[in-house]
């Protein structure tokens, strides 16, 4: 202690007596002779006077504010050297140093760079200035130093020169990692790379994105805080305010760490290789220059705190650069960094998952809204800038939504109300079919039963309706490529047939109670039951043939709503379904003109005006479906044909069987033969008084035609002649008729039904 006491007091002489900087030997702060020389910067005082105060003239000027923590550093370089000189370590070599005060100012450092630069063995100030160094052997064989950023970095570009080693224990610029400025530099301390990213990942770690920047208005912290801008931006951390201060402040309160020296110097050649191959340790931790000669060491966090109006400033954690990660020691020190979440230092409140960033007018993206994620969006973090998007194929999301929900898939299933009702409904209809069938097979004999046209005929269009009644079933339950290929063909071939077979009893009717001839005998042509009703259900067969066979029905999943899945059966061919349905209808229409036309039957014989209902109905169902089947949609769009198919099928089962049936049972009177030919009986003479018309009846027509025309001319004349030959004929006609009629009846003969 008593030997640092008095080199301090004697450097401090030194200086004292190299204020004036009188000669160039009163400007070396400290100087010691060796074998290998060694340089030194350090800004053992503030700052150079103001040249107001003195002649603006190229002299170095009188440097005041003394930095007793510089000193020490000085002290600390002395001492190594001494230590080593003092050791075995160099054997035979002594370590010389020549320390400069540079008094933070760039101008005096490069007057001493001159001094280290300048060749060996020569007065201090000879330099020679060649095109290669490669031989040249300046005096200084290493440089320590200088402190502050600016004034290393000039310096490092005229060693440059040289190649010259320079370990700098303070400089933190992030320029002086590139080694193609700065070959020559090696520093002891981070790069500011890594204490601007660990400000920026205590800052995020806080929860802060609201924060004031102040730096120095230097190399060192214009190019920090350009470094830390882009390192706050890429967090989303907004800068409130940024204030530029003087450069080279003073500051008692802040110590720099005292930098190990050199553990051994060789060959000054190869004195640059080596010393970034050097490691060395502490005691605990070993350190080493990385490829851009900065040092593998961090930071210490620390936390100014006030107490009873004293600013302490206390360690809170340590930095690792290497793993990004902040190093703390104890629990207490732990809640300390865990109470830096409760400072509050944010321009807007976070917005919650379900909601995004919606940016203001504000230059800041810090300052913002917070917006709900709309239907099919979600986010699921905090202060997210935009909400994503579910797939709208297989999932979605409600307003303010913190995920993405699957798609319920949907389909008319067995368990729907109405598909339940929808198949009791079936089922009722399959029962009235067997009923029907029963009560017909058990009075097979009856004249309703044979009017009908017998059993087969009417077994043909119950097993129609019952085949109508179980495709129904074909459209519940989840789509297969079975059934929407079955349905359609099932629903189409089998009502075809239906409605073939009543087409051929509404001919079978209206040739029997017609008693045109001329019709008749067309009607008596036409009438080809079987042959005509294969070709009409053939037909129906190919159209649904060469519907599945090019543009088959197959399931479709239908994911145009929000919130669920459809399967449905896509018909493939809305041509081939509106054909199938078109032809359906048109031999719909013909069994319904045929029946019309022989609606005024005999009164207990009206099959015909039952038949005409019944295809009223079918009508109305169907015209009705259109609309409703092109703009339903969702999951009840076959409910809407099976609805159809029922109405359909139940308004032609009950108009051509219920009737017959009700006569059966409840009107058995008038189900007997004689019942029977007494109403043929009295309908066919109904019918021969209405046709056959008297010969007075005749003359009388014919002298009402005469006298019409009483002053005709030629042409008049033919006319009326014409007139009375139609009329003759008309009367012939009805006689007969008449007498046909007349004849038939006697013989109690059963009119072909």
């Amino acid at each position: 202690m008593a030997f640092l006491i008095i080199l301090i007091t004697c450097f401090v002489i030194i200086l004292a007596t190299s204020q004036p900087c009188q000669t160039p030997d009163d400007f070396v702060a400290a100087t010691s002779p060796g074998h290998i020389i060694i340089g030194g910067l350090f800004a053992i005082h503030e700052k150079m006077l103001s040249s107001e105060d003195y002649p603006r003239r190229p002299q170095i000027q009188k440097c005041v504010g003394f930095e007793i923590s510089v000193f020490l550093q000085t002290l600390a370089m002395i001492h190594s050297i001494e230590m080593i000189n003092n050791s075995t370590l160099l054997s035979g070599v002594k370590l010389g140093y020549e320390i400069y005060d540079t008094c933070t100012e760039v101008t005096v450092a490069m007057a001493a760079t001159l001094r280290f630069l300048s060749k060996f063995n020569c007065s201090r100030e000879t330099m020679e200035f060649k095109c290669d160094y490669s031989s040249y052997m300046p005096r200084v064989k290493a440089v320590i130093g200088s402190g502050y950023s600016e004034i290393t970095m000039a310096v490092s570009r005229m060693l440059n020169l040289q190649l010259m080693p320079q370990v700098g224990y303070e400089s933190t610029a992030e320029i002086l990692s590139d080694k193609i400025r700065f070959p020559s530099f090696l520093r002891t301390v981070p790069s500011d790379f890594h204490q601007i990213k660990a400000m920026a990942h205590l800052i995020q770690k806080s929860g802060w994105n609201w924060i004031g920047i102040i730096t120095t208005d230097d190399d060192y912290g214009r190019l920090a805080l350009n470094t830390f801008i882009i390192q706050a931006e890429a967090n989303n951390v907004c800068i409130a305010f940024k204030e530029v201060l003087p450069a080279f402040l003073s500051d008692n309160t802040i110590e720099f760490r005292i930098n190990q020296t050199l553990e051994k110097i060789i060959l000054e050649a190869q004195l640059l290789g080596v010393l970034k191959n050097v490691t060395f340790t502490d005691g605990w931790n070993s350190f080493h220059f990385d490829a851009h000669g900065d040092l593998n060491t961090g930071y210490d966090v620390v936390l100014w705190k006030e107490i009873n109006g004293h600013m302490t400033v206390t360690k809170m954690a340590e930095y690792d650069l290497q793993n990004d990660v902040f190093i703390i020691r104890d629990q207490e020190t732990k809640n300390e960094f865990r109470n830096l979440k409760q400072i509050q230092s944010k321009c807007s409140k976070e917005c919650s998952p379900g909601q995004m960033k919606k940016t203001t007018r504000s230059q800041h993206i810090c300052c913002y809204e917070c917006e709900n994620c709309p239907e099919n969006h979600y986010s699921n973090q905090t202060d997210m800038p935009h909400c994503l998007l579910c797939n709208n194929k297989t999932h979605w999301a409600p307003v303010r939504s913190t995920m993405c929900f699957e798609k319920e898939v949907e389909y008319l299933n067995w368990n729907d109300s109405l598909a339940i009702l929808l198949l009791i409904l079936s089922l009722l209809g399959i029962i009235f079919v067997l009923v029907v069938g029963i009560i017909f097979t058990r009075n097979l004999n009856t004249p309703v039963v044979k009017s009908s046209g017998g059993l087969r005929v009417c077994y043909v269009i119950l097993l129609c309706h019952f085949l109508n009644f179980a495709s129904t079933s074909f459209f519940i339950g989840e789509p297969q490529d079975f059934t929407c290929k079955t349905r359609q063909t099932l629903f189409g071939v089998s009502f075809t047939l239906c409605i073939s077979c009543i087409l051929m009893k509404s001919l079978k009717i209206l040739l029997a109670f017609n008693f045109d001839p001329k019709l008749q005998k067309f009607l008596k042509c036409l009438y080809k039951p079987i042959l005509i009703i294969f070709i009409c259900t053939g037909i129906q067969v190919v159209i649904c043939t060469l519907w599945l066979i090019f543009a088959a029905p197959t399931v479709e999943v239908n994911v145009s709503l929000p919130r669920v899945i459809i399967l449905e059966c896509e018909e493939g061919s809305i041509l081939a379904f509106g054909t199938m349905l078109g032809y359906i209808a048109i031999l719909a229409f013909i069994c319904f003109i045929f029946a019309f036309k022989g609606r005024k039957l005999p009164e207990n014989y009206n099959e015909a005006k039952f038949i005409t209902f019944g295809m009223l109905i079918y009508f109305i169902a169907w015209i009705t479906f259109i609309p409703i089947y092109a703009t339903t949609f969702g999951k009840y769009v076959p409910a809407v044909e099976i609805i159809v198919i029922l109405i359909s099928n139940y308004g032609i089962l009950c108009c051509t069987f219920f009737p017959k049936c009700y006569v059966i049972i409840c009107k058995q009177e008038i189900n007997t033969k004689s019942a029977f030919l007494k109403m043929i009986y009295s309908y066919s003479s109904h019918s021969v008084s209405s046709i056959a018309m008297s010969p007075a009846s005749l003359d009388s027509m014919n002298g009402n035609v005469t006298m019409t025309n009483p002053s005709s001319s030629g042409k008049s004349a033919t006319w009326q002649k014409s007139k009375d030959l139609q009329a003759q004929a008309f009367a012939q006609t009805c006689r007969e008729n008449a007498t046909s009629v007349s004849k038939t009846l006697p013989r109690k003969r059963i009119s072909s039904i």
